[in-house]
């Protein structure tokens, strides 16, 4: 299990980005963390990787582990070898290189099995066998979307982080993303999914939680987050108690409820 356990980040020696935040991603389970911008989501992400130095923040309290092994003070190659992978916000392809070079520097922790990693990646997202010879920046954002996850799959993760993989993306391509993740956890490999997109991720995850400026405010199984109705009105912009009626902005603009957590 992927967990953390009270966890404290700070930045800078000042800005406490994270306070108190408990979270954990069994094997081979999907969990979705939901949470507007500045909620903290990409700070965890970090933690779980060990990417905080780069960005000058810290775990000041609490744990982070992998089957019950501290990771704070692990390095982030190690992490990656220890089988965390995670696809960052924005895709980060290498744009010069082809879409076959880009998953071979993925298989570099697992040179014995590039080939037939690639077939697995290929079978995955076929389009990408199509543009095997294709320069990565020329490929469309979705497509971008999906070489980054055919490239940390390229190393055999026994976890996969996914940070916002739906963002800026057609609903087509959305549901295309969304049908690959559920592909990827049916082979095995437990998925943290990062997504301001409540809707695409719940309807996947098995367990979810909500974080807001730091803290977790609701920790519940997908299907229960999916029916509470702070959820549905300020995640899914639905009116409590109703299917598919989402509010105008006009009344998004006026409607002052609080959520329970802030009340």
């Amino acid at each position: 299990m992927l967990a953390v356990r009270n966890l404290e980040v700070v930045y800078d020696d000042s800005v406490l980005a994270l306070r108190g935040v408990s979270l954990e991603i069994p094997d081979q389970r999907i969990v979705a963390l939901l949470g507007s911008n500045g909620a903290g989501k990409t700070s965890l992400l970090r933690a779980l990787t060990g990417l905080l130095d780069v960005h000058d923040g810290e775990v000041t309290k609490g744990e982070v582990s992998l089957d019950g092994q501290d990771l704070r003070r692990t390095r982030p190659e190690k992490i990656v070898k220890s089988g965390v992978r995670q696809v960052m916000e924005g895709r980060r392809v290498f744009v010069e290189l082809s879409v076959e070079e880009n998953l071979r520097v993925g298989g570099h922790t697992t040179r014995g099995r590039i080939s037939t990693n690639l077939e697995r990646v290929y079978s995955l997202f076929p389009v990408l066998a199509d543009r095997r010879a294709k320069t990565a920046g020329y490929l469309s954002g979705g497509e971008q979307q999906m070489l980054a996850m055919g490239r940390a799959m390229m190393s055999d993760p026994r976890y996969l982080l996914l940070d916002e993989p739906s963002l800026g993306l057609a609903p087509l391509m959305v549901e295309s993303i969304r049908d690959v993740i559920v592909e990827i956890n049916a082979t095995g490999t437990g998925i943290l999914l990062v997504e301001q997109n409540a809707t695409m991720a719940l309807s996947v995850a098995h367990h979810g939680y909500v974080l807001e400026t730091g803290r977790v405010v609701l920790d519940k199984p997908a299907e229960a987050l999916l029916a509470d109705d702070d959820v549905r009105e300020f995640y899914l912009g639905l009116h409590p108690g109703e299917d598919g009626v989402r509010k105008s902005f006009r009344d998004t603009k006026h409607y002052r409820r609080k959520k329970r957590w802030s009340a």
